[in-house]
């Protein structure tokens, strides 16, 4: 077995094992307030895995939850400032962090071209995929990552959780609506790496 698939299989096991200590169904997520059990046993899987080929979509979630979004211990918002395990702590650092992409990680320009993603219609998001504003300046691009729709009483799509870093809050999981308006400037994008 290759070093590559044993990290992989590893990281499948706590992803698992987060979703297990919670008492989930498989495939199940967690809400916004996650318990500290799944932010305890995700931390093993924020290990930089850049070398890896793919990573699931459970793992992209679950590495998500290490920095402790929606709560009290999320990590503040920078542009300039590494989170002390060497990624950005603005959205596409959040987000490299999430995919295992090498530190300090890819902008959110970047993130948006054929060397990470591949354009996808907003219907197709699943799991771990990317909405993504690659226009403007620093200061007005933005990338989340997806987890579930929110759908009405009636079964129409109403918004989406995601996870994302924002300024002037931190990491933070949510309901968002980011691209579902027509003329959005924000797309959705399947990550590459990610299967």
């Amino acid at each position: 077995m290759t070093a590559s698939r044993t990290l992989r299989i590893g990281l499948g096991a706590v992803a698992l094992g987060a979703a297990a200590a919670l008492g989930l169904p498989a495939g199940a997520t967690a809400a916004p307030a996650a318990p500290a059990a799944l932010h305890a046993a995700a931390r093993p899987a924020a290990q930089d895995v850049s070398a890896t080929a793919y990573i699931s979509r459970r793992t992209v979630i679950v590495r998500a939850y290490t920095w402790h979004p929606h709560t009290a211990n999320r990590v503040p918002y920078s542009q300039n400032k590494p989170y002390h395990n060497g990624y950005r702590r603005d959205c596409s650092g959040y987000v490299s962090m999430a995919l295992g992409l090498s530190k300090p990680g890819p902008n959110t320009q970047a993130l948006a071209t054929s060397r990470y993603t591949k354009p996808i219609r907003m219907s197709q998001l699943l799991k771990g995929d990317l909405v993504i504003d690659a226009s403007g300046t620093s200061n007005t691009r933005h990338v989340v990552i997806f987890e579930k729709w929110v759908r009405n009483k009636k079964g129409k799509i109403v918004g989406y959780w995601a996870f994302e870093q924002r300024g002037h809050y931190g990491t933070d999981h949510r309901v968002l609506k980011y691209g579902l308006s027509a003329g959005s400037q924000y797309h959705a994008y399947h990550p590459k790496k990610v299967r």
